[in-house]
């Protein structure tokens, strides 16, 4: 603001309308700092007692005589267009101009007020009936023409009685209670009620409120007190000649003429100069220029008024200094009491008040100061009252005087603390009290405005929840409104506090981010769930969050720091942190319940392959239902981390169904379940000496050992080989499912918001990568577990317990290959078709390997010669036959890569004994080494069987019916005939 003024008033403004005034919510009252007076004047005693004192300056200093012709008389017209000089000496006859500019009014930044004109008169006859400056001050102080006449005549009188003397040099009440007599009154009453008006201003100018301590010692006070006492109780006469009136001169002027402060004689009587009851009748005198028809007013006249009262300074003991804070007091109270409605008039004291911080720094006086901080202790009381709420009080209309209040606010608190640290002679620590100030007000009203808007709001939802309307969440709502309040602060109210604060948005809203921040955590601390209206309020407390911190680092470009010292004030919502952790506690949650569904479906699942056409068990299809709502679920939540937090939810998944594919294969057995232990190796005997087959009881013997070697199951129906066969189908179910869930996944993820979506989108290839891995780990089981069941278990009594036992002509493998066919049927028509054949190859495998089993480890009741050969030979080809079935069955090569080891060991067979023999101990030989010169050792079972492996050959040599493979075996190892 150019010139140090809050407002310039050009001739422009001088035609504005008023200003927008502040919210008149009730009409206040100011605590009045000069002091109460210890007497009781009245209101009309001060004002009467002001107008004397104003004559009686106004008439020994003014030299112009009574009757004045006025500028506007002698040149109406050119009056009317002109504004007159002042005179060298104003005086109370000076005549008034209403078009005169006042230098006053345009130095306070008052408009010129528009008088109306009376009905009637025209501009010139107005001229023509000019008052005297006098007159028009009798009129604002309320005096009538009768007690005008009568100090007039008082003070003619006194100016003859003390010729040449000076206002300040006499006690103006003791020489108007000398004059006046009752015969100048009305009647005797009005006298008297006049001379105890006097009585009492010398009771309190001389020991109530003097301006020099009185003097302990000094009996004339109390003398004094018992004539005014006296005369307050009966009228004292007043006679020139009278003992009492002799008395109380006498009395009066000791104490008023005695020696000032510094040891000299004081030619000025001091009467009416003690604080406060001087600035308490200067006060009177100020409040004439007000317009007595308009309270909110400042009269045109103002300046000649002011040029007037300041004669009674001499009297008051007044000067420039005490003038401007009384005229500020002046000014700023009627602001205040007459409703706060004439702006005008704030900014004329804030304008005065500028002149007071100057007087300030220049003045010592100890009772200046004290009256200088009580005045200021009124005005920042009464300017803190609006700024720590200034919401309250304005608005984007009445910005200019809220730049108003804020001036004073700060240039009052700034001049009080200059000044103490003044007083106390103490050198102030740099402060900037601007800064210091207004960063409490914007916190404190930030702060008070969001209380009301969150009660507001509350409100609002109370009434909006009886209505079902609005059923957005209340912090959602909350945070819109601090958003609009904030976006408000900047635009309008930063603007204007950015004269004393570098950051005042920054400021507002980092106090708005906290305010709201508190309410957030006591949100956030009663979560127990997340839920789509908590993920609501957090997405709201995230935008406001970015809105807050973008307006604080625009606010902050040109800031020292950038802004560092207001974002720190705003520690992060992490609303983002929230949310992670909510819906972390959601996916695990979820992933409880899959678990537990897990659990439940297969306690309850019987494997039935009948129960539905695709011949997988119901219980994968609700696991996956509940994965799938669950993946549906998670993309619906109204989040921007579908993808940091995806993985979670996958990984869990991943483990629950791992868990379901574990227990779904657990108790179904492997290969070593079901495939016997093989028997020790013992010789043969030669047939001729045991002909025939064997005898009943043998055979049953024979079973009765087998049960006792094949692997034990569980017996209940859910093991059988069609309830294998669906959960074989079940794993290549969720197997299939998982391609799909990844797929499904991916356009979830594409479709969200989420940040990096391509990275993780990219992974999802390694999704459910136990599961899958679990799955063809589990269905290779299976498979393996149902072929090795299907002929080591369900037909061992035709493999095990009958092929080749006895006789071989008379106990071929035909039953065996009537009852796997059967088999193979049912798993044909049961298994998946991605799935067959890798079941029916596993088949083919055990069969394959219990025909081995049968040659090479069957057991006593086994026994085989050189001439067994072809039949051995034509029931493998038979049993490879069936797996080709004419081409519908296995691929041939399949067939011939499996069929390979048998292959190879059937021609041992057809070879002699001795020449077996001599094979066995080359390659023991070969296997052993030096060791096995002397002798050889019994070489272990491996279970891998081959025509060059020792223990293969020998287990040809045990099951040879021979009389050489025989004596060989009883004399290298010493083998038994039977077990």
């Amino acid at each position: 603001m150019s010139g140090g003024r809050l407002r310039e008033i050009t001739s422009t403004q001088a035609t504005a309308t008023t200003a927008a005034a502040m919210p008149n919510y009730f009409t206040e009252t100011l605590t009045y700092p000069f002091g109460e007076l210890a007497t009781n004047l009245s209101e009309t005693e001060l004002r009467e007692t002001a107008y004397e004192i104003l004559v009686g300056a106004c008439r020994t200093t003014g030299g112009k005589p009574l009757t004045y012709i006025s500028q506007s008389e002698r040149n109406p017209e050119r009056a009317a267009a002109h504004t007159p000089s002042l005179t060298s000496s104003a005086s109370l006859q000076r005549s008034l101009t209403s078009t005169a500019a006042s230098k006053v009014k345009k130095a306070l930044g008052l408009r010129s007020s528009r008088r109306r004109k009376p009905s009637g008169d025209s501009d010139s006859e107005r001229v023509k009936k000019a008052v005297t400056i006098g007159e028009l001050l009798r009129v604002q102080m309320g005096i009538s023409e009768q007690t005008d006449s009568r100090v007039r005549r008082a003070l003619l009188r006194v100016a003859a009685a003390q010729l040449g003397r000076r206002i300040e040099s006499i006690v103006l009440p003791l020489e108007m209670l000398q004059q006046l007599k009752s015969s100048d009154f009305p009647n005797r009453g009005e006298y008297e009620a006049w001379q105890r008006r006097n009585l009492k201003l010398l009771e309190a100018g001389l020991l109530l409120h003097p301006l020099l301590p009185l003097d302990k010692a000094d009996n004339a006070p109390q003398r004094l007190r018992q004539i005014i006492r006296g005369a307050l109780e009966k009228p004292i006469e007043t006679g020139k000649n009278n003992e009492s009136m002799q008395a109380l001169r006498s009395i009066v002027l000791s104490l008023a003429c005695r020696t000032s402060f510094d040891g000299s004689v004081s030619e000025t009587s001091h009467w009416a100069d003690g604080f406060p009851l001087n600035l308490r009748i200067y006060q009177v005198l100020l409040e004439a220029c007000f317009d007595v028809n308009d309270e909110t007013s400042v009269i045109e006249e103002v300046d000649d008024v002011l040029e007037l009262v300041k004669k009674t300074w001499v009297v008051l003991g007044m000067n420039q200094m005490l003038h401007n804070l009384c005229f500020l007091w002046i000014l700023f109270n009627r602001y205040v009491v007459t409703g706060q409605v004439e702006g005008d008039l704030l900014f004329a004291a804030n304008n005065l008040l500028m002149e007071v911080e100057k007087d300030s720094k220049a003045s010592k006086d100890p009772d200046y100061s004290k009256i200088l901080s009580s005045t200021l202790s009124a005005v920042l009381g009464w300017a803190e009252k609006k700024l720590l709420a200034y919401h309250n009080y304005f608005n984007s209309d009445n910005t200019e005087l809220m730049e108003c209040v804020v001036s004073m606010g700060v240039l009052s608190a700034k001049i009080m603390v200059e000044d103490i640290s003044h007083e106390y002679r103490k050198k102030r620590k740099e402060i900037d009290v601007g800064h210091e100030r207004v960063d409490t007000y914007i916190r404190s009203s930030l702060h008070s405005a969001f209380v009301k808007i969150t009660e507001k709001v509350k409100s609002s939802k109370r009434s909006s929840n009886k209505n079902q309307q609005n059923q957005l969440p209340f912090l959602s709502i909350l945070a819109q409104d601090v958003c609009t309040l904030a976006f408000s602060e900047k635009a309008i109210f930063s603007p204007i506090l950015k004269r004393w604060h570098p950051l005042p948005a920054g400021v507002a809203v980092a106090t708005l981010h906290s305010c709201y921040g508190n309410e957030l955590k006591q949100f956030v601390s009663s979560i127990g769930e997340l839920t789509p209206d908590i993920l609501q309020v957090l997405r709201a407390a995230e935008k406001l969050e970015k809105d807050l911190v973008q307006i604080a680092v625009e606010n902050s470009v040109e800031s020292e720091d950038g802004g560092k010292s207001i974002i720190r004030e705003m520690p992060p919502y992490e609303a983002e942190s929230v949310v992670s952790n909510l819906v972390e506690s959601w996916i695990k949650t979820r992933l409880d319940r899959l678990k537990e569904w897990v659990d439940r479906n297969l306690q309850q699942e019987v494997w039935d392959p009948r129960v539905n056409k695709e011949r997988f068990a119901p219980s994968a299809v609700e696991v996956l239902r509940i994965v799938d709502e669950a993946l549906e679920a998670f993309f619906l939540l109204p989040i921007s981390i579908h993808a940091a937090l995806l993985p979670d939810l996958t990984n869990g998944i991943d483990r629950c169904l791992q868990n379901y594919v574990t227990k779904a294969k657990s108790g179904c057995g492997t290969r070593s379940t079901f495939v016997p232990s093989m028997p020790a190796l013992t010789r043969c005997s030669t047939r001729s000496k045991f002909p025939g087959v064997f005898k009943k009881k043998e055979k049953f013997q024979m079973a009765q050992s087998r049960k006792s070697q094949v692997g034990t199951t569980n017996g209940n129906g859910s093991f059988g080989i069609p309830q294998l066969c669906c959960r074989i189908n079940t794993l290549q179910h969720i197997r299939m499912e998982l391609d799909v869930l990844v797929k499904r996944t991916i356009v979830h993820l594409r479709s969200s918001e989420s940040p990096h979506v391509d990275n993780v989108a990219n992974g999802m290839g390694k999704a459910f990568e136990l599961s899958a891995a679990a799955c063809l780990e589990g269905i290779q089981q299976l498979c393996e577990a149902t072929a090795y069941k299907v002929v080591f278990h369900d037909l061992s009594h035709v493999l095990w317990d009958g092929l080749y036992v006895g006789e071989v002509s008379s106990s071929r493998i035909e039953p065996f290959l009537q009852e796997l066919e059967h088999y193979l049927e049912v798993i044909s028509l049961t298994v998946h078709d991605r799935v067959r054949t890798r079941v029916i190859t596993e088949v083919m495998k055990a069969s394959f390997d219990g025909f081995l089993l049968v040659l090479l480890a069957g057991g006593p009741a086994r026994a085989f010669s050189l001439q067994d050969y072809e039949t051995i030979a034509g029931d493998f080809k038979f049993l490879m036959d069936l797996f080709w079935s004419n081409g519908d069955g296995l691929p041939a090569d399949l067939i011939e890569k499996f069929s390979t080891t048998v292959k190879a060991v059937l021609p041992l067979f057809h070879t002699d004994s001795d020449s077996l023999i001599e094979q066995f101990k080359y390659t023991t030989a070969e296997s052993y080494g030096s060791s096995a010169k002397s002798k050889l050792p019994l070489p272990p079972t491996s279970g891998q069987w081959s025509p060059t492996e020792p223990n293969t050959l020998l287990r040809v040599l045990c099951y040879r019916d021979d009389e050489a493979a025989a004596k060989f075996l009883k004399k290298t190892y010493n083998l038994p005939k039977k077990l």
